[in-house]
């Protein structure tokens, strides 16, 4: 790539950004800009500074998105109940057009001509980032050193930082550290004993929750308020959406719940094996579908139901900026209007059970018609003979011809 004068690199710190933020002077001769946004990882982040200035990078973005993060990514996500192939909730993919915006946003402020990131050639991020740059900067050159370099293994990536002087942190002794991701949504490990998929997990891996055996013996009751779908507060509290997030994942982790071990199809066409820690994600996404059940009425829900794989493809795929994405989002947020509520949830050692839900402006249980004893005239039994016999046309012509 020609003339890359000035390129603005996602920057956590770790082994691979701090490599490539030399391998991108030796190769492209250019200056580089670094952006760290804290999404809620639970580090600190000023280790990265200094790192970033030991490496003599002048222009240094360290960035606190946590409230952004989840009000303007996390939160809408949820409104549509999202989880792809019916388990994973996309803590890593809903991080990424939030840091790709960012970068796009810095490099226009510093001038610079291109974006950096850290991404390898055979995951899934190097698509969302990209997708995202290319979305809100058409021009933009994007430099993907691992589509690049020979530096293939992170054996080899540690030899080139122990040459260069870069200080590594996290190496655990006998082998290569997991490959870790984190933010307030969730944490993610591969690699290690992982890439063997009969291998379970070791217990020692796992940072935000204890074993579901190990969780206290009595259970925990929450009640989380929502207001257009989106939870606004906990236990009759008012919360910002990152404050909520992160009680949720206290709480969830101290009660066992959001672990999750699985094999996920990435974009490129590997199946590859991750372990996730999603505590608050999980206890949100059943406390959304809690009042939703009283408040949505049944084809908005059940037309929700048949977007949400879809919509959630086009998450983990890179593809949130895109005007599919945003039309579906449109029509979402729409049903949302109605999703008012208090729902009480009962956490026991790794479950969350939905125990009660009411609203007072928005529910469409009526007692009345629903109840098994004696309705008083409310609904007329009679009325589903008509019913049954319409719907019950075809079939029978359709047995007649049988015979």
């Amino acid at each position: 790539m020609d003339n890359v004068k000035k390129v603005v690199l996602a920057y956590s710190g770790g082994l691979d950004t701090s490599v490539i933020l030399e391998w991108l002077k030796d190769t492209y001769g250019c200056e580089v800009v670094t952006f760290t946004a804290d999404l809620g990882q639970g580090e600190e982040l000023e280790p990265a500074r200094e790192k970033a200035k030991q490496l003599g990078v002048k222009e240094i973005f360290i960035e606190d998105l946590r409230e952004e993060f989840v009000r303007d990514f996390v939160f809408p996500m949820f409104r549509a109940n999202a989880i792809y192939e019916g388990e994973y909730l996309l803590g890593t993919s809903i991080a990424r057009p939030l840091i790709a915006k960012r970068q796009v946003e810095i490099a226009r402020q510093t001038g610079a001509d291109a974006v950096s990131h850290g991404a390898t050639g055979k995951g899934n991020d190097q698509v969302r980032f990209e997708l995202g740059y290319y979305g809100l900067e058409p021009g933009i050159k994007v430099i993907a050193p691992w589509r690049e370099w020979d530096l293939l293994s992170r054996e080899k990536l540690l030899a080139y930082a122990e040459k260069r002087g870069i200080p590594i942190e996290g190496k655990k002794k006998g082998g290569s550290p997991y490959s870790m991701d984190a933010n307030l949504l969730h944490i993610s490990y591969e690699g290690g004993v992982l890439e063997d998929p009969w291998a379970e997990a070791e217990e020692d891996m796992w940072r935000w929750t204890v074993a579901p055996e190990k969780a206290p013996d009595q259970p925990t009751y929450i009640e989380l308020t929502f207001s257009h779908g989106d939870c606004v507060a906990i236990d009759g509290q008012s919360l910002s959406p990152a404050e909520i997030l992160a009680h949720l994942n206290k709480v969830g982790g101290a009660n066992g719940i959001g672990r999750l071990d699985v094999v996920e199809n990435r974009y490129v066409g590997i199946k590859s094996r991750g372990c996730y820690e999603t505590p608050g994600g999980t206890i949100l996404l059943k406390a959304h579908r809690g009042i939703e059940s009283i408040t949505l009425d049944r084809e908005a829900a059940h037309l929700k139901d048949e977007m949400m794989p879809r919509y959630a493809k086009l998450i983990y795929n890179g593809y949130w900026f895109s005007p599919e994405r945003e039309a579906m989002q449109a029509l979402i947020d729409q049903t949302q209007q109605v999703v008012n509520g208090v729902v009480r949830l009962k956490l026991y050692k790794g479950a969350v059970s939905v125990v009660g839900r009411k609203s007072e402006t928005d529910s469409l249980f009526d007692a009345r018609i629903a109840t098994f004893e004696d309705d008083a005239g409310a609904y007329n039994q009679k009325d589903a003979e008509g019913f049954i016999k319409l719907n019950a046309l075809r079939l029978k012509l359709a047995a007649g011809r049988r015979r």
